[in-house]
């Protein structure tokens, strides 16, 4: 997959959820690598603010993000339909201190985002894959976050609320596809009961029953109802049985559980990367979602590069035949069994270390380890066969390696372990010469890195 930005720019306006603010958003084309962010035009000087987890620093009603004293509030139903629509790179510029409510969906966006169309772009999108089941909880709301693997971006959401209008709902989303059609419309919600103490709290200045699902499921009286009216600056309504009180009733049936579907969304984003698994969360908010958001932050940190995937029951891009065509190496020196992966900017590699290997023979008979400086031959190896894929008849050319650095071993491998080369171009090829980075792995542990320059030449 390829990062993608916005065609075009396109301009949003209205309320802040909670400022009452008029204010405007544009959203604009961005370079690769770029991620998504929002700038403040309203503040002389300002920086952008990554749109990233660590950056989060309120959650209530809505994720606010911050840099220093600069705020903006209200940032996850734009980026959940960024999010949806691919886009990996993108600029947010705002005259206010947050993204307008709109309708209190993301239907909007999504909208101008198809209608100025989505731009491929030329470098690779990042992906965080889930690996292994993993569990985010907070112990006094109950609300939870369950990530497990699969195939595809998938989301299942269980609410539950003391309430005899909503008291349980689900909802799910399968794929990434379906989210215009079933997830963009649902709008935020909020309870009667609710609304004083949020206001006395300075938030939804700018609610009304056009941007958000109001549910009355707590007996008040006619007067109580039309003061709490007043207070929001919204016209005053008869209200006599328990229900959703906005005029054009729900888009769905389980729409509340389908924007805290969308809202998961829009804070999973923060991670800065799209992500393959399946999310379970239940009782979900904002502060769960950037929670497990920011868990993974902290663990694409400790390592630069995910293991890369490995499925023996797949067929491989080259096997060790293919291999044996473009490399001189032989036995007892051909280190690579299986290219198993393979773009114009990376290589993934496959070595299954046998105790039969013929270099613990002496290393060492009592416990053999495969040497560190082997390793790095085999991650050479691998480099070598993605320069050779740049040229057309590579059977025809070398590579000869000119320089290695920063050189790490982190774990020691053992006979039985299989090793996974990750190797990726750091520049553009240039005059024949390629500098790459390498990763080996086993499992999910990087046992040793290093960096290359290579150079690619005719034979003669």
């Amino acid at each position: 997959m390829k990062q993608c930005t916005l065609k075009n720019a396109f301009t949003v306006k209205g309320k802040g959820l909670h400022t009452g603010l008029e204010i405007e958003a544009t959203f604009k084309p961005a370079p690769e690598n770029h991620g998504r962010k929002f700038l403040r035009t309203d503040i002389e000087g300002s920086a952008p603010i990554d749109a990233v987890a660590e950056n989060v620093v309120e959650t209530c009603r809505g994720t606010v993000l911050a840099v220093g004293d600069v705020k903006v509030s209200t940032a996850e139903h734009a980026l959940a339909a960024l999010y949806a629509a691919g886009i990996d790179n993108c600029l947010i510029e705002l005259n206010g201190p947050e993204v307008p409510i709109l309708d209190g969906s993301a239907k909007i966006f999504t909208e101008k985002i198809k209608e100025v169309g989505v731009q491929e772009q030329t470098e690779d999108a990042q992906v965080y894959v889930v690996r292994n089941r993993t569990v985010v909880k907070d112990e006094t709301t109950g609300a939870s976050i369950c990530v497990i693997p699969d195939s595809d971006f998938c989301i299942d959401v269980m609410i539950e609320f003391n309430s005899v209008v909503l008291p349980n709902q689900f909802a799910t989303l399968d794929s990434l596809d379906d989210f215009e059609s079933q997830i963009a419309a649902c709008r935020t919600f909020v309870f009667v009961r609710e609304i004083e103490a949020l206001v006395k709290n300075n938030l939804i200045k700018g609610g009304d029953l056009d941007n958000a699902i109001v549910i009355y499921d707590t007996p008040v009286g006619q007067e109580e109802l039309d003061r709490i009216a007043d207070m929001m600056n919204v016209p005053r309504k008869h209200v006599t049985e328990f229900g959703f009180i906005n005029s054009g009733g729900l888009v769905y049936k389980n729409e509340p559980a389908r924007h805290k579907l969308l809202d998961i969304i829009g804070d999973v984003a923060l991670i800065g990367r799209r992500l393959q698994g399946r999310i379970i969360a239940t009782c979900p908010g904002h502060k769960i979602n950037t929670t497990f958001a920011k868990k993974v932050r902290k663990e694409l940190k400790r390592q630069e590069v995910q293991a890369p995937v490995y499925n023996p029951n797949e067929a491989p891009i080259l096997d060790v035949n293919q291999i044996r065509q473009l490399l001189p190496h032989r036995y007892p020196f051909l280190l690579v069994d299986k290219i198993i992966e393979k773009s114009d900017k990376y290589i993934v590699g496959v070595k299954s270390v046998s105790g039969n290997e013929p270099f613990f023979q002496g290393h060492f008979p009592a416990e053999p380890v495969m040497p560190g400086v082997l390793q790095v031959e085999a991650m050479a190896q691998t480099a070598g066969l993605l320069v050779l894929s740049t040229v057309e008849e590579p059977e025809r050319y070398s590579t000869y390696f000119m320089k290695i650095d920063n050189v790490k071993f982190r774990q020691k491998v053992v006979p039985g372990d299989t090793l996974i080369f990750h190797v990726s171009f750091m520049t553009e090829l240039r005059r024949g010469c390629a500098n790459m980075k390498g990763y080996a792995f086993v499992g999910d542990k990087v046992v040793s890195e290093a960096e290359f320059m290579a150079q690619i030449i005719k034979n003669k």
